[in-house]
């Protein structure tokens, strides 16, 4: 078994880690990574005692000792590996193979002069005063995994939209493994920052080529500034043998939209945690989501909105689609503070078990502390209509095609609230594949 000691000796033999800066400004840096290897050394791995984590073990995680991957192996990879990956698009494009940035194959110079999409070490150049603000103050510090991803940080991506500025095409980071990525750790960060009155449209893909196992450690904050929106949609599709954790936290100001989507069919083992503050009044948040599972995968997802302004919304809505053997997780919760009067917030949690040996745990919560406030929450798990099986049955339709279909049925009810239209079709000509087997109609 991993211990937290192990993590730190891999630390402190990264040459970047404890070493003092030259420049001042950028003297944060390590502090920042020494305190965070400090606070993973004191809360180690998180265990099913936890109340957060008590449907999860991360024991396949915490008894490997993944190392952190090496940035002296050259791609190999072409443009044309990643059409499967791109949705057939050519918005803006950032790719990182096995956790490092790859100019060759990445295309964004047509955005707005004064929009900022650095990769960290560039932003250690050109911005260093916006890190030193944001970085590590927005996600929760205390999470392990949160920790351990700012102690071993060494790349990712900061996007910085000045006020009133629209970025007309999304923004598309493709983080990719191959074979090269076999039980290493990789750590990437994206701090998003859309002041007063921007919009913009996020794209977060993780895949891979092959069956190499890596363990996936991701952070992502976001702030969405007054009158600001952000569509965040995070798309995981990683190999069955890799372990995925996923934290996004993001901040709202005044009048703020910000739109999550997480769409999970990948991994052995996945945790995606999405958190969200309002800040302020009149803000709305929806964070929706499907996962589909089989075999023996596990995916949980944790939702926490906490409403701290008045007259703010917030709705959820997350599916599960489980096969095989594998365990659903949903957990989430809505915290309204006693001075958030006037919000209105809804979650919805549905789970659909396709065979005996499928299993969903699902805890939706609500805390008020408000007296005058409009929330509901509800979860369902269930199975296929049997009725409507034999009904399509009836009508000529193989067994196997009729249950796909009915189970994309299920799912398309959640896809439709993805307002990004090739990625919605993209998503469910995947999900429909999963499911369609070669039957004759």
């Amino acid at each position: 078994m991993t211990s937290p000691k192990d993590y730190r000796e891999l630390f402190d033999a990264a040459p970047h880690a404890a070493a003092p800066h030259p420049d001042a400004r950028k003297a944060w840096l390590p502090r920042l990574k020494i305190a965070a290897i400090e606070q993973f050394e004191a809360v180690g791995f998180p265990t099913t005692r936890d109340e957060d984590w008590h449907f999860t073990s991360v024991t396949p995680i915490a008894e490997r000792t993944f190392k952190p991957a090496k940035s002296s192996v050259a791609t190999t990879l072409t443009a044309e590996d990643l059409v499967p990956f791109t949705y057939g698009q050519s918005w803006h494009l950032l790719v990182f193979v096995n956790g490092h940035y790859e100019p060759a194959l990445s295309s964004f110079a047509q955005l707005d002069a004064d929009v900022r999409v650095m990769t960290f070490s560039e932003a250690l150049k050109e911005a260093p005063e916006l890190l030193a603000e944001r970085l590590g103050t927005l996600a929760p510090s205390a999470h392990a995994f949160t920790a351990l991803n700012t102690a071993f940080l060494t790349d990712g991506v900061v996007i910085h939209v000045p006020r009133d500025i629209v970025v007309d095409e999304p923004v598309h980071i493709l983080y990719l493994t191959d074979a090269h990525a076999a039980n290493t750790s990789l750590h990437p960060r994206t701090l998003v920052v859309t002041d007063h009155g921007a919009q913009l449209t996020l794209i977060e893909s993780f895949s891979s080529i092959g069956t190499a196992a890596h363990f996936t450690n991701h952070v992502a904050e976001v702030v969405v500034g007054d009158g600001a929106r952000v569509d965040h949609y995070k798309v995981q599709r990683e190999s069955g043998s890799a372990f995925h954790v996923g934290t996004t936290q993001a901040v709202q100001g005044r009048d703020s939209i910000y739109h999550s989507f997480s769409f999970a069919t990948g991994a052995q083992l996945s945790r995606t945690n999405v958190y969200s503050r309002l800040l302020g009044e009149n803000a709305e948040v929806r964070l929706n989501g499907l996962y589909a599972l089989e075999e023996e995968q596990h995916a949980d997802h944790q939702t926490f909105v906490e409403h701290i302004a008045p007259s703010c919304s917030s709705r959820e809505v997350y599916k599960g689609i489980m096969d095989g053997t594998s365990h659903g997780v949903f957990n989430g919760k809505v915290f309204v503070h006693p001075e958030a009067q006037k919000t209105d917030g809804k979650q919805t949690n549905k789970a659909l078990l396709l065979s005996e040996g499928a299993r969903v745990d699902t805890k939706p919560q609500l805390e008020i502390f408000a007296d005058d406030v409009k929330c509901t929450h509800g979860a369902t798990v269930g199975r296929l209509d049997e009725m409507a099986l034999f009904y399509m049955k009836s009508r000529g339709i193989g067994g196997e095609r009729a249950r796909a279909l009915l189970t994309y049925a299920f799912a398309a009810e959640v896809l439709e609230l993805i307002e990004l239209e090739p990625l919605k079709l993209a998503l469910e000509a995947s999900l429909f594949g999963r499911f369609i087997q070669a039957e004759p109609v």
